[in-house]
């Protein structure tokens, strides 16, 4: 097979020629970068133009589509013309002049006739292409589609026979004259990156390690920590309304930066947050349950965390009144400092509270950590005050001595 498509007469370039390729392995990298595509073709002598999800096995791309659709119904005899337009865009090109503005960019045009696929097991293998393009691994991690669903999804397959490349990817192309103009000019690089993952109402897992946006250091992943007082959950919608039943007391959130949410959607949103700082790097959130009933008592989190320097901090700490003075803290704070020293390998865990909050203070020297000082003016509080924080810290090296203290406190109950 030859490394570039042959020329055909709807592709070969008309103008900007210099732009324009036929690579086999450039066309395939930005057919496989691309989420979606823009299918044209004809009905009743109008254009049509559809946004559609695409796949790409070998040197055939397939289209997803309804069966009911006016392109699925114009392929079912003798498949239908169209072209296949995807774009890259990669930055946006600021010229002196507005007449030279342009965008760098990487896209392919297919040309070809689209014909339903019929046989069962092709079927089956471009919807499964479909999936993992969504997400690699995918169609092992949900179900398979049932017969009923088969019937109601067409797959067209347009062979790659009619394909060109266009590429810009250079800098400002000003006039002569326009080049002493005091205007800025220069390239503002796109990139697409992928936001957090957000779970369904009910998914109390984590999200695959698969999917884009997902953190991969283990410094950066909630994983599920279980003890016989309280189980540490990764952080999900499913908890909100738990949260919201177990944390609804001002006395709760007291000390902390942010007030009290006053409804579920309200809490939705604080969850949501948590979820934006941990894809952001900032924060690993969990939820604290009950072991045996699951019921949601709280929620904490890993913060500042550092993985050159071997650092991070515990915080956003929030427990239900009803487990004050009980074993779940403790507990809590026993699995997060053994995953911390133990597995993480963390040199340093330290903690920042409020001045006021003696409580907090007594609860945190009491896990064996040292007043390290005091970071004055650190954070605003929820009324627009500053708030003074006290510093605590615990090293590695004490560590095994405040496990012990801290097994032994559980084991006295």
């Amino acid at each position: 097979m030859s490394d570039a498509y042959e020329r055909t007469s709807r592709t070969t370039a008309m103008r900007d020629r210099g732009r324009m390729t036929y690579d086999r392995d450039l066309a395939h990298a930005i057919l496989d970068g691309a989420y979606d595509s823009s299918v044209a073709f004809v009905i009743d002598g109008e254009p049509r133009v559809l946004p559609m999800l695409h796949a790409r096995v070998g040197e055939t791309l397939y289209l997803h589509a309804s069966t009911g659709s006016r392109l699925a119904l114009s392929a079912r005899e003798n498949g239908v013309s169209i072209a296949v337009s995807v774009t890259l865009i990669d930055g946006l090109v600021l010229a002196r002049s507005q007449f030279n503005h342009s965008a760098n960019y990487r896209s392919v045009v297919a040309h070809g006739v689209a014909r339903p696929v019929t046989e069962d097991a092709e079927k089956r293998a471009a919807l499964t292409a479909l999936v993992d393009k969504v997400a690699p691994g995918r169609s092992a991690e949900s179900r398979p589609p049932t017969t009923k669903e088969l019937a109601t999804t067409a797959v067209l397959s347009l062979p790659l026979a009619e394909v060109s490349v266009r590429v810009r990817a250079s800098g400002v192309i000003d006039d002569p004259e326009d080049e002493q103009l005091p205007h800025w000019a220069g390239v503002l690089p796109l990139r697409r990156t992928a936001g957090p993952p957000v779970p369904a109402f009910g998914v109390g897992r984590p999200a695959p390690a698969s999917l884009p946006g997902t953190p991969t250091s283990p410094w950066f992943t909630a994983v599920p920590l279980r003890g016989r007082h309280v189980a540490l959950e990764p952080l999900a919608q499913s908890h909100v309304e738990g949260l919201f039943k177990a944390l609804g007391d001002d006395e709760v959130w007291q000390f902390l930066p942010h007030r009290r949410p006053q409804n579920l959607e309200e809490m939705t949103a604080h969850v949501s947050s948590a979820a934006q700082q941990h894809w952001a790097g900032e924060r690993v959130p969990w939820a604290q349950c009950d072991p045996v009933t699951g019921e949601v008592m709280g929620m904490t989190s890993y913060h500042d965390l550092d993985e050159t320097r071997q650092s991070l901090g515990i915080g956003h700490t929030m427990l239900g009144r009803r487990w004050w003075r009980s074993a779940v803290n403790t507990e809590a704070k026993l699995l997060l400092l053994g995953r911390a020293f133990e597995v993480l390998g963390a040199q340093r865990v330290f903690w920042f509270t409020d001045i006021r909050n003696e409580r907090s203070q007594r609860a945190i020297a009491r896990l064996g950590a040292s007043r390290d000082g005091m970071i004055r003016r650190h954070r605003l509080r929820p009324d627009g005050t500053w708030r003074d924080s006290v510093l605590f810290a615990m090293t590695a090296d004490e560590w095994p001595a405040a496990r012990e203290r801290l097994a032994a406190r559980l084991e006295r109950g």
